[in-house]
């Protein structure tokens, strides 16, 4: 398996684990979708929150663009850049897309 390949493995597993997540309220639940020909991973809620209301969030987005693994969204308390840490990316292929370009370089991750 090659590095790219490793690292969708790692986005799809850490995705699938916070899918598995049951919601205390209203009627949520989350889906993933995985768009393997564009590199486009997403966690989404969906469903109607305790007071009826639509709900379609996404709670994680990453893109893989040039070889780099680009968190567009993150909405969990641990911090989906510590889980890919955790699987074994390194710090040089993260990109928080999520912090604005110039705030970039103040992390310990890549810029771009």
């Amino acid at each position: 398996m090659d590095r790219l390949d490793e690292f969708r493995a790692h986005i799809r597993s850490i995705l699938t684990e916070h899918a598995r997540v049951p919601f205390s309220v209203g009627d949520l639940r989350c889906e993933t979708v995985f768009d393997r020909e564009s590199d486009r991973y997403v966690l989404l809620v969906v469903g109607r929150n305790h007071d009826r209301r639509r709900v379609d969030v996404p709670i994680i987005h990453i893109d893989i663009i040039d070889g780099k693994l680009w968190i567009q969204a993150d909405g969990t308390e641990y911090g989906v850049a510590q889980e890919l840490l955790d699987a074994g990316v390194p710090k040089d292929r993260i990109v928080l897309g999520f912090k604005p370009p110039e705030l970039r370089k103040y992390t310990d991750f890549a810029v771009a």
